[in-house]
Formats: structure tokens, sequence, C-alpha cells
């Protein structure tokens, strides 16, 4: 089965899946050397952005027969426009064909044709492999969201302290690198285990997204529990579900997706965050905002106060680490809780 690398929670894999193509999410690969996509991005772009391009240029994925981009946040648009250019400039590194999907998340019918229009086209173009009939995209949107529904009953197994932040974290991007039906069953085994009780100050994890479990790992070495997050390599990837097995009801869901910290408003944010954090029992909220990623800053203060929990707000953090004085400045609030 050939591979379709994606960049983003925006990307329908759907899509993917129905046109006989394997999904996988492209991560970065935090402390690797990135001098390839620094050449091209710059340094003062997303260092996750920085890594994949690198990553890609290098081969560090295997064959890849294309890549889908989704347009989630400003990075991932620049990691686009440089593959592009990329495919025009210098045909000799021989880089997979590149497709843009851009997913607006406005409540609006107006967005919603939007959204199924841009579907539509994504899905005319992953046909050239093959053809995407109403039954492969029904087949394919079902078994996606039986993958979504396992992914959820793990996230109550974490609330109820039976897995840990860092092995959520781990099971959730491994279900994004196999096929739907393999994900499934791996999620699937996970829940089957009964396991040993973990324990930590709870918190809830704001901020920057994590495709790596670093910052999970030093959190929870140093007493601390994840049991909730609002990013989207975290619960925001599976939390919604497609109404019905047909390409508007996958526009839909995409289009309400979220609300993930690059697109949505400070207002849609805070209401989310503090009913997720209340939902997971959090005595903590912690917000992770990575060197170049702009946008967690400022949602912390209206967070902070809408949760009305002890909160932390750690910036400019290198990608996939956190700083000592970070941590510094957390362990005393879960000392106090």
């Amino acid at each position: 089965m050939s591979t379709v690398g994606y960049v983003g929670a925006d990307v329908p894999v759907e899509l993917i899946t129905a046109a006989g193509l394997r999904p996988r999410r492209l991560a970065g690969k935090p402390g690797e050397d990135s001098t390839l996509g620094d050449r091209y991005l710059g340094r003062g772009v997303d260092p996750v952005a920085r890594s994949i391009l690198t990553r890609i240029l290098t081969g560090d994925y295997g064959p890849l027969e294309a890549i889908v981009v989704s347009r989630d946040c400003e990075a991932s648009l620049r990691l686009f426009y440089a593959l592009r250019e990329l495919h025009r400039v210098e045909p000799g590194l021989r880089l997979p064909p590149v497709r843009l999907v851009d997913v607006l998340h406005l409540p609006h019918h107006t967005t919603t044709r939007y959204v199924h229009a841009k579907i539509a086209q994504l899905r005319e173009w992953l046909g050239q492999w093959r053809h995407i009939g109403d039954d492969d995209l029904a087949a394919a949107i079902t078994a996606h969201d039986t993958l979504r529904r396992s992914l959820g009953r793990a996230a109550a197994l974490r609330r109820a302290n039976r897995l840990s932040g860092t092995r959520f974290l781990e099971v959730v991007a491994a279900t994004t690198a196999v096929p739907v039906e393999e994900a499934t069953a791996l999620v699937e085994d996970v829940l089957a285990v009964d396991s040993a009780e973990v324990e930590g100050v709870r918190l809830f994890l704001t901020g920057s997204s994590h495709d790596t479990t670093g910052v999970y790992e030093t959190l929870e070495r140093n007493g601390f529990l994840v049991v909730g997050e609002d990013h989207d390599w975290g619960e925001l990837l599976f939390a919604r579900t497609c109404a019905a097995p047909t390409e508007l009801a996958l526009a839909e869901r995409y289009q309400h997706n979220g609300p993930a910290a690059p697109r949505a408003s400070i207002r849609q944010r805070t209401a989310h965050t503090a009913a997720a954090a209340r939902a997971c029992g959090a005595e903590i909220l912690f917000s992770y905002a990575r060197v170049h990623d702009d946008a967690p800053p400022w949602d912390f203060p209206e967070q902070r106060a809408a949760t009305g929990l002890r909160a932390v707000l750690a910036e400019r953090q290198p990608y996939g680490e956190l700083t000592p004085e970070a941590l510094a400045a957390l362990v005393p609030a879960g000392a106090a809780v």
C-alpha cells in the first residue's frame, strides 16, 4: 500500500484511505539537525515545519506517493509554498506531488460550502490513484470514526488514572502512521490491558501542539500527570466524528473541528479549555508555547481566568523540550495544590 504523507489535523484522511492509500501524519524530530529545512524556510519559522521539511528532503519518511498539507497554521502554509517552489526550481530532488487543502472553521453555511468544495477538489485529485466512489468514501468515514471512538475510550482510561499522558500521546501518534484498521486494533489492544493506576498532580496542557512525547515525559517525571490537552495531536484530533458517511458530513466534521490555537478566537479557545479542564479534573493549567508559535500566549490570560486553576505560562520553549526555568516555575505550583 502506497503512503501519502500529510501535515496538520485539517487534512481529511478519510479521502486518502478511500483512495486505497495509507495516510501517514508527518511529525518532526526535536534535537535533530534541520539545516536543509532552515535553508528553505528560514530560522524564523516554527521548528516543527523546518524539521518536517528536512525529513522530507532527506527521505527520512521513506517513499511517499504524495504529500497533502493543510492550512492549519502559518508554518504549514510556508511549508507548502516551499515544497511547491522546490518542485519548480529543483526538479532533480524528485519530490512527490504536493497538494494544499484549505479548511476554514467559521460557523457559517457559506463556510460549509467552501470547505465542501475544497474537499471535493481533494477527492478528485486523489482519484488519480484510485477513483473514490461513494461507497469507498462511506467505508473510510465509518472506519475512521470507529478509530476516533476507540481513542475516546483511551482518553477516558487516562482520566480514570489508568493511562499516563505520555503513553496516551504515544498511542495517538502511532494511529496516525498505520492503516486505519490496524490503528483501531492497536488502540483496542491498549484498552484490553488492565493497567495499574498512575499518580501525579493532575495537569491540563494547553498551548502549542506536541508531535513527540518529550514535554509529557518531563512533566510526568516531575510529579505531574497530563490528564488532558487541547492540541491537535491529542484529544482535538478525534473528539468529533462525522454525522453521516457522506462527503457533506465530512466537510462539516472538519469545518467544526477544533478549536486549535492558531486559527480559533480567544473566546472559543477559552470556553473549550475551561470545559475540557473541568471534565478531566485538572488541578493545574499549564500553557506551553513553543518558540515561533505566537498564538498561545494571547489565549492564556482568559484561559487562566475561566478555569480558575493555578496556571503557569512557559513561553519561547524549545521544540520538544521544557526549559529548567519553565519547570522550576511549574513545580512550586504543583507542590502548592
